[in-house]
């Protein structure tokens, strides 16, 4: 049996958990500032991962990945909108939805720049005993977080890149996509998964934005 690695696992966990929770706040806080305060009314304008956290999707799947080395991603309760509440609907939904994974880019800029200024601690003395924990700390939070900003960008709903490609089609093709893709979104998504095609999907271009972001070659 191989040895598991309790205290790694741990800490990805935690920053899984963090990335997940910043990811659904910025959804609900950019609805409620455009115009829709149905998110804020649950609660769910929040930093406290207890009202964001899925059990299935949040807990039970991400450990069980961390332990099996499955590569999957979790997932928290979606963030309620009303569209009808917000100010410009269609483009204002864009920019909920959008919020999500920009918001998980913005962590991982900032774990970069952690990453970039603790990989100059020199490596003598007390520097490792205080760098290599935040280090690795901040190069999961990168990784973890290009990934949910890439993974979440695909244009299949319910993914937040469906909503964003079906809030800029035009509405008569916008309106054709939801029909056509929207209704079968997670046999879609089961099947890139199951297939090992997301791999090849995800991989590319969060390889890509994690060699820019540690500013090492691709």
């Amino acid at each position: 049996m191989p040895d598991i690695d309790i205290a790694g696992i741990f800490i990805a966990f935690i920053v899984l958990l963090f990335s997940l929770t910043v990811h659904e706040a910025a959804h609900a806080w950019t609805a409620d500032r455009l115009g829709d305060p149905t998110a804020r009314l649950l609660g769910r304008v929040s930093l406290n991962p207890m009202v964001h956290a899925d059990l299935i999707g949040t807990i039970v799947f991400p450990l069980i990945a961390m332990v099996s080395s499955v590569p999957l991603l979790g997932w928290a309760k979606p963030v309620p909108v009303n569209v009808a509440r917000l100010g410009h609907p269609r483009r204002d939904f864009v920019l909920v939805a959008a919020a999500g994974p920009l918001s998980n880019l913005v962590i991982a800029l900032v774990a970069a720049v952690v990453w970039r200024v603790l990989t100059g601690v020199p490596q003598t003395g007390d520097g490792p005993q205080i760098a290599t924990p935040l280090l690795l700390i901040a190069s999961l939070a990168l990784t973890l977080n290009v990934m949910l900003a890439v993974f979440n960008m695909i244009p299949i709903p319910p993914l937040d890149g469906g909503n964003v490609l079906s809030g800029l089609l035009p509405r008569p093709l916008a309106a054709t996509y939801n029909a056509l893709i929207r209704p079968y979104g997670f046999i879609i998504l089961y099947a890139l998964m199951l297939s090992g095609a997301l791999v090849y999907i995800v991989g590319p271009p969060a390889g890509f934005l994690m060699s820019v972001l540690r500013g090492s070659r691709y």
